[in-house]
């Protein structure tokens, strides 16, 4: 029945994402089962909870940030059910490790505003970029600097000047300076990780 289930599975996600090979989403899938095995979740649940999928953030992709990664779940879980079922790890990974640069903007976009109103907020990007730049930084940074920091990124993003980031403003600035995803890029993957996640999954079945 199960078998079943994931061959079905197999040919409606493998269609969505262009950039997995349909034998790589069979593997993808595998994997997910594994690991909602392994989670000790109940199988009829079908899905990662927050817990178990931040754990695979941080032993896969490396991230330590509690904030961020709870952020990285919701953007994942599209049907917002607090679970990540097999389409949506799917849907997921194939924009986290192979998106284009549209979609990974838009993954990012949506990693940074955290009410759902559609913009990101000064507050926002204080919060968000508060914990990356603390464990970054040599020195202390203080809230100060940081603040300082948020304030130069958002008047040089905000271009219709009305104090939040809409995506068409995060796009047109990212577009501009490239740089500015490393500024929100703890959200992606670095690209050594993602060869070695490949590798990963395929040695893991």
């Amino acid at each position: 029945e199960n078998h079943k289930r994931m061959g079905h599975l197999g040919g409606s996600v493998g269609s969505a994402p262009n950039s997995f090979k349909k034998s790589e989403v069979e593997c993808l899938i595998r994997l997910f089962h594994s690991l909602v095995e392994r989670a000790n979740v109940r199988l009829n649940n079908f899905g990662l909870d927050r817990n178990a999928f931040r754990a695979i953030l941080h032993s896969v992709f490396g991230m330590t940030d509690d904030m961020l990664m709870n952020r990285v779940f919701f953007a994942f879980d599209k049907d917002n059910d607090n679970c990540i079922n097999a389409k949506e790890w799917v849907k997921g990974l194939s924009v986290f490790l192979r998106g284009t640069f549209e979609e990974k903007l838009k993954f990012c976009f949506e990693v940074y505003y955290l009410n759902g109103d559609g913009y990101i907020s000064q507050e926002e990007i204080f919060d968000m970029l508060k914990n990356s730049l603390h464990q970054q930084s040599s020195e202390e940074e203080t809230d100060e600097g940081i603040r300082e920091l948020v304030d130069i990124t958002l008047k040089k993003m905000d271009y219709d000047n009305d104090g939040k980031i809409s995506f068409a403003d995060f796009e047109k600035a990212v577009k501009e300076d490239k740089l500015l995803l490393e500024v929100f890029g703890p959200c992606l993957p670095e690209a050594k990780v993602e060869c070695q996640q490949l590798k990963l999954v395929k040695g893991t079945f």
